[in-house]
């Protein structure tokens, strides 16, 4: 069976690139064969030699694509097709992420009326909210996986869209596997590196966008709390984070190899405003992280039985911060039983496929 999979453009650290680059290999273990089709051509050291169809006139926006991918006929050319972008028509749509509509409402209670009124005119909002509005049609036939129950709980009360159609399947991750001593290794060379003292407890933020993602939130509880925390931020974004205490707040900017992050760490936060299902939540988890995020994040939906704190968006994270016991060795356990790719890729083919 050949499957198409549809995905705009190409970034070497995007995760849905990975999540598809693995689900192609998978395709190719269980005697399936993977069609991508694109606005951009991947490098051949990443997608190989299989087949490309580059979308003609996909231009930059998402209409543009939606219709790009119409004109290219890809129904003829594959046997499912499997989209990870919004478009008008497919088999299966993957919603990572999540349903715009959903954004756009959460967002507006989080700044001034002006900026949601602009916001609803802008041509391309409203180009996804009209693309969504045909994707997730009751009356359409587009079968749906989404990657959280919240995400599938929007998309019902949004459109209206129930039963079988929707089907929850969540991200997936592998953690490598290390020994005790090299994790202590590992979580003393990292914390010495950054000058955290042994009785600071250490939380961290790990994400672009901070807006989106709260990061403001996290600041204030770590300021009115005021001693033996320290929060470590890894990202970047536009604007300098504002503080009143900038000896309690580490920003270390992008980094690339977060393991030793999550190792030297006793907490993980992430107050986002919406976030479908925080990879970086679960790779906290997959690394014995206590997770602090509110309810926003699909991941919440998982804790418990992860250990951590789930927070009303835009409520005080104090007293998670405060309660939250140091280190939850339990989450890897459950990330490796309940979250792994392969569990992932196997639920998301047994969907297209039946």
């Amino acid at each position: 069976m050949k499957i198409g999979l549809v995905r705009r453009g190409y970034s070497a650290t995007g995760g849905a690139e990975k999540y598809l680059l693995r689900f192609a290999a998978a395709l190719e273990e269980t005697g399936h064969e993977a069609v991508l089709f694109t606005d951009r051509k991947w490098p051949e050291d990443v997608w190989g030699n299989r087949e490309t169809v580059l979308l003609k006139e996909a231009g930059k926006s998402p209409r543009q694509f939606a219709d790009a991918l119409e004109k290219a006929g890809p129904k003829d050319r594959c046997d499912i097709l499997f989209s990870l972008e919004r478009v008008w028509d497919c088999d299966v749509y993957r919603a990572g992420d999540g349903v715009h509509a959903a954004w756009l409402e959460r967002r507006a209670r989080f700044e001034p009326g002006y900026k949601s009124a602009f916001r609803q005119i802008q041509k391309k909002h409203r180009e996804l909210l009209e693309i969504e509005r045909s994707l997730f049609s009751p009356e359409g036939g587009v079968r749906v996986i989404a990657n959280s129950e919240m995400v599938k709980r929007e998309i019902e009360s949004h459109f209206g869209l129930k039963g079988d159609r929707v089907s929850v399947i969540p991200n997936g991750f592998d953690a490598p596997e290390r020994t005790d001593l090299e994790r202590q290794s590992m979580r003393d060379s990292k914390r010495k590196e950054l000058g955290l003292v042994a009785e600071e407890r250490t939380v961290l933020f790990v994400g672009s966008g901070w807006e989106r993602k709260g990061l403001r939130f996290a600041i204030e509880a770590v300021e009115e709390i005021g001693s033996g925390i320290r929060l470590v931020i890894a990202g970047t974004d536009r604007r300098s984070p504002k503080l009143s205490r900038p000896e309690l707040v580490k920003p270390l900017g992008p980094v690339s190899d977060l393991e030793p992050l999550y190792e030297a760490a006793d907490l993980f936060v992430l107050p986002t405003i919406y976030d479908p299902f925080s990879n970086a939540s679960l790779e906290a988890a997959a690394f014995g992280l206590p997770v602090i995020t509110s309810d926003a994040n699909g991941l919440a939906d998982h804790i418990p039985p992860l250990h951590g704190a789930v927070v009303p968006v835009g409520e005080t994270l104090v007293g998670a911060f405060q309660q939250t016991e140091s280190r939850a060795d339990e989450n890897r356990e459950i990330v490796r039983e309940q979250f792994s790719t392969a569990l992932n890729r196997e639920r998301t083919l047994d969907f297209l496929t039946n």
